[in-house]
């Protein structure tokens, strides 16, 4: 079983436990007598991590549409409409309002302990810092996701915790917050995490070279991720064929070497399963027994997935082919598989955070900052090629290794780096997120599918039900272009 920490449900007058990993019994606690010893703070810690389950969130449709945005993926059923890249129809848009619904609800759980741990009078000052860093952390990381698929947002913090009319806040203003929440957590969290699937100093790091990536802040991006990489905490897990990715991705994997941070998911718990494969999987499939719905799928002839070399060990792990009636070239996605599933659910978890992304982090923020590739860009590049092809990764091999003459311009390597992060990251939801970044998202799309994709695609709606319930929005004003 994987060591996974329970999540509570925080209410304003109660504390239910919603896991068997906690010692603890259903109870009814006042807010204003609770947070206070470490039992109490780290119970409300463990509720910031609740929304990341939910299938609105990181348990499964936030990751698909992010996935259907791709230049190789398609969605099936009501998803469909995204495969026009014309925004969002209604169907999408109520799905998106539950993600947006809950990432605040990460974040109203986090500007609890923020607001609590400086008043709780039988922690020592040192609990006092970690466990506000953690929150911290959890804040800035939801307002990322937040801010990138929105802009500008209403910007909650322990400051107005309970104000329902607050007005919209531009996104340069929101990623301050999260630049400072990061910092403070990179300053204030410890060496190793309080448990398996929370947040380290490293893991501080390693979002923020994501981050300052977003923000063009290139020798920033560049720091960060030297300094995880010297750390020497992580490495690569090797590979040798195709299968062995499973030991990366796999129902059983937890806390390998190459494991940044991960959200924990399990089946031994209810309602705690990782409900993305229901999606992933065709009907009948030895890789999820249970069988799943092909929402998303991929075209083999598609050009992204063409051009995707078959020696790429990747390749063969992360696809099979499945007739779900999109066409005899249909595959979908088996990166995500558990052949044990006696559920609708898998016991894998999600991959925030792996080193390989740190590794294509560095590259990029190392050739930005320079303005030109350079030598320890392409080793950290080739270094996840080698272990692509289940060769050593850090032994050069010419067979694999991409030259930095063949990349003269800062331009064609970022983009090589991106499409390498690509095949890397297929059905993690992470591509689009690069693409939009840098910029490349139309083109991409129109070089690709033949597409011209609508201005407005770029962002989601704010939802129509925080207009309804925010008088400090303005609908015709603050509602993002296009809808």
């Amino acid at each position: 079983m994987k060591n996974i920490f329970g999540l509570l449900i925080v209410c304003v007058v109660s504390l239910t436990s919603c896991s068997k990993f906690l010692d603890e019994e259903p109870q009814q606690i006042a807010v204003e007598n609770f947070y206070n010893t470490p039992v109490e703070m780290e119970s409300g810690l463990n509720a910031i991590y609740e929304t990341v389950r939910y299938l609105s969130t990181f348990g499964g449709f936030y990751t698909i549409q992010h996935e259907i945005n791709t230049e190789y993926m398609y969605g099936r059923g009501s998803f469909a409409p995204m495969n026009s890249y014309q925004g969002l129809d209604n169907t999408n848009v109520g799905r998106i309002t539950d993600t947006w619904n809950n990432f605040y609800k990460g974040v109203r759980n986090a500007n609890i302990i923020i607001q609590k741990a400086p008043l709780a009078n039988a922690i020592t000052e040192a609990e006092r810092t970690r466990y506000i860093a953690e929150a911290r952390y959890l804040r800035g990381l939801y307002y990322f996701h937040i801010v990138r698929n929105w802009s500008g947002v209403p910007l909650h913090t322990e400051n107005n915790l309970d104000s329902i009319n607050v007005p919209k806040t531009s996104a340069a203003v929101i990623y301050d917050l999260i630049q400072q929440d990061l910092v403070f957590a990179e300053n204030n969290l410890p060496d190793n995490p309080r448990l398996v699937g929370t947040p380290s100093k490293w893991v501080a790091k390693t979002t923020l070279a994501e981050v300052y990536l977003t923000l063009k802040k290139y020798d920033l991006a560049r720091k960060a991720s030297s300094e995880v990489i010297a750390s020497r905490k992580y490495s690569l897990v090797n590979v040798s064929v195709a299968d062995d990715f499973d030991k990366i991705f796999g129902p059983d994997a937890n806390n390998t070497s190459e494991e940044i941070l991960y959200f924990k998911y399990s089946t031994k718990v209810s309602g705690q399963g990782y409900q993305y494969l229901a999606y992933l999987h065709a009907p009948t499939t030895i890789y999820f027994p249970r069988g799943g719905f092909g929402t998303i799928y991929a075209d083999s002839l598609n050009l992204f997935m063409r051009n995707w070399d078959r020696a790429d060990l990747r390749y063969r792990f992360t696809w099979y082919p499945a007739n779900v009636g999109a066409g005899a070239t249909t595959v979908l996605v088996k990166k995500f598989s558990d052949r044990t599933a006696t559920v609708q659910q898998g016991s894998n978890d999600y991959p925030l955070y792996r080193y390989a992304d740190l590794l294509l982090f560095h590259a990029e923020a190392e050739a930005s900052a320079s303005g030109a590739p350079t030598a320890d860009a392409m080793e950290k590049l080739n270094m996840v090629r080698r272990r692509a092809y289940g060769k050593p990764v850090g032994t050069p091999d010419a067979a694999v290794d991409l030259k930095l003459s063949d990349y003269p311009t800062l331009d064609a390597f970022v983009r090589r780096v991106v499409l390498e992060r690509g095949y890397e990251t297929a059905g993690e939801g992470k591509h689009w997120f690069d693409l939009q970044r840098l910029g490349i998202w139309k083109e991409t799309i129109k070089q690709i599918e033949n597409i011209d994709v609508a201005e407005k695609h770029m962002l989601w709606p704010i939802p129509p039900r925080e207009f309804n319930g925010n008088t400090a929005l303005n609908p015709t004003t603050d509602q993002n272009p296009g809808y």
